[in-house]
């Protein structure tokens, strides 16, 4: 494919375009004659993963010949191999183990043997300010671009806009925020359908077992049913397009409960008010399903035992391999199992209820010109099933990625429980046996999916908020309905109870 640029923007907004798509591991090889546009490229591509620093720095690497850039959204490095003489120094350069962190980018690359599959070929021609680019993708980058096309295909008729990064890391899905002409900045949700993964019981995948959304359907209905049923703050569906797995989505905007509290905000009202939405869930009477004229009938699963053990199985099946470096004995899961059979009927609510099953920091959006508790915001509500009240309280005080401080998680849960405690039907001491359980399921499985995105997918940087999720886990097995639990954790995984940053 040849793509034709008229000015050196148009080759900025390409790499601005395409840095949308940077993973670690992913090579970009920039080919051309002196002054053909690599370096302008280059430059743009990390200025795009700066986003938005206008006095970020990026120096030519013709002299060091490798420049590394870890404070971007993506680590990348550039390289200018030009004053390179011979091949054999290529070792000393240590690009291969750049590139298990980094996204590359690599100028005159002709003395380089690509050593991985994403690679992504621009060779550069021209004359003046107009160039032809050639572009020649394999691998995890010949599928970016089209999944590229597809998403261009989709926001046609809003042209002209500019896509923004929003988010994106440890699941297939994926955010973009837009400017559009008319000022207004939807969001892009780019979730295509997944394919199942192995069996890994009973001829079943992880992700049927555990009730993981597998397409876009499934969050386009559960937002109607509780933007539009329940009177909540779901963002609106603008566009969708349910076959390629896209959609465009009202902008809830970015007071990310996440960032605020990074960034030392006063968080009492907001959680305060995320604590009266949980109270008002709670008191509401749930569909099993939701029908809707062009997605269907979208059912919502159960948050079953089945669900719950598979789950809490990522941490012996995980956990134990990150630490130990092998698979644990059979015995192992089987005694954690058998350990989680007499717990889990606790967890079991007389009339379930909405689970969102994400309800934390990253996740709610505080939208204080909106009035009570409307001023809380969700998103990535897909993985939503019929559950246990406490389970999305427990998951909003015991965040995995961002401190709560233990006095305002306390007054959190004090809150809901009083808004709750006149109900016929509500039980205090229930609840929060509920709440201890579900809370060290929670952090079990998290730690044992921190584990996995670290040791089979190279995500590293997820074992940073380990000694956290190992504080709650802790925490919560002083309930004294998790005796049996804590002391398997004793006996057999310790180390899961004492993480160390």
């Amino acid at each position: 494919m040849i793509l034709h640029t008229t000015s050196p923007a148009e080759t900025e907004a390409l790499a601005a375009r395409l840095s949308l798509w940077a993973r670690p591991g992913f090579l970009i090889l920039l080919s051309g004659d002196l002054g053909s546009g690599k370096s302008t490229f280059a430059r743009a591509f990390i200025r795009a993963l700066a986003e938005g620093r206008g006095d970020f720095d990026v120096p030519s690497p013709t002299f060091t010949l490798v420049q590394a850039y870890d404070e971007t959204r993506i680590p990348v490095f550039h390289a200018d191999l030009y004053r390179l003489k011979d091949a054999g120094d290529l070792d000393e350069l240590g690009l291969g183990d750049l590139l298990a962190s980094h996204v590359g980018l690599v100028e005159w690359p002709e003395k380089l043997s690509p050593p991985v599959a994403d690679v992504l070929h621009l060779a550069f021609s021209g004359s003046g300010e107009a160039r032809d680019i050639a572009i020649d993708a394999a691998g995890g980058w010949a599928r970016a671009l089209e999944r590229d096309a597809e998403i261009e295909s989709f926001l046609a008729p809003l042209r002209p806009f500019t896509r923004h990064f929003l988010e994106g890391d440890a699941s297939a899905r994926r955010y973009e925020w837009l400017e559009v002409q008319d000022g207004s900045k939807p969001l892009l949700m780019d979730m295509p359908t997944q394919p199942d993964g192995p069996p890994v019981k009973d001829g079943k995948p992880y992700s049927a077992i555990a009730h993981l959304a597998e397409g876009i359907r499934s969050v386009l209905c559960v937002n109607e049913v509780l933007g539009q049923a329940m009177g909540y703050s779901a963002p609106k569906t603008l566009r969708h397009d349910v076959g390629h797995g896209l959609a465009l989505i009202e902008n809830l905007g970015g007071k990310v409960y996440g960032r605020m509290l990074l960034a030392g905000e006063d968080m009492t009202e907001p959680m305060l008010t995320a604590a009266e939405l949980l109270a008002d869930m709670g008191q509401r009477r749930w569909p099993t399903a939701s029908e809707h004229p062009h997605w269907g009938t979208y059912r919502l699963p159960s948050y079953d035992e089945e669900a719950l053990l598979i789950e809490a199985d990522l941490l012996p099946s995980w956990f134990w391999a990150y630490l130990h470096g092998s698979a644990p004995p059979p015995e192992i899961n089987a005694t954690f199992a058998a350990v989680w059979r007499t717990l889990i009927p606790h967890t079991v609510q007389d009339k379930p209820q909405w689970v969102l099953r994400d309800f934390h920091s990253p996740n709610l959006i505080w939208i204080p010109q909106r009035s009570g508790i409307k001023r809380v915001g969700l998103i990535d509500t897909q993985d939503a099933l019929l559950g246990h009240a406490a389970y999305d309280l427990m998951s909003m005080t015991q965040d995995a990625r961002v401190d709560i401080p233990d006095a305002l998680a306390a007054r959190t849960v004090e809150h809901y429980l009083s808004l709750r405690s006149g109900e016929d039907s509500f039980d205090t001491a229930a609840f929060l046996t509920a709440y201890a359980v579900l809370g060290a399921q929670r952090a079990t499985k998290i730690l044992g999916i921190f584990a996995r995105l670290s040791k089979r997918d190279g995500k590293h940087g997820y074992l940073r908020h380990m000694p956290r999720v190992s504080r709650a886990l802790a925490q919560s097995l002083e309930h004294p309905v998790l005796a049996d639990l804590k002391q398997w954790y004793l006996d057999h995984l310790p180390e899961a109870l004492s993480v160390k940053a």
